[in-house]
């Protein structure tokens, strides 16, 4: 595992050490790994809907209705 050292203002390294013992973490450092695995999570995410909204914008305009859109959409999630 590899050490990172990081230096906070007074105010922010008391408000990561309060919310670190509420959320039930070991040490401020666990706090902030989970912090980051979390940011992490979230630019993944980001890109693979980025991704998504560059493939709908680079498709062709069809002449379908939203509701049969949402309809196919249902179906093809078992859920009409």
């Amino acid at each position: 595992m590899a050490q990172m050292t990081i230096l906070l203002p007074d105010d922010l390294q008391s408000w990561a050490d309060a919310r670190a013992v509420e959320g039930g973490f070991g040490s401020t450092s666990d706090y902030i790994c989970d912090l980051v695995r979390r940011d992490r999570a979230y630019a993944v995410k980001l890109a693979a809907l980025q991704a998504a909204i560059d493939e709908g914008r680079a498709s062709p305009e069809v002449d379908t209705s939203i509701e049969d859109i949402i309809a196919r959409g249902m179906a093809r999630h078992g859920l009409s």
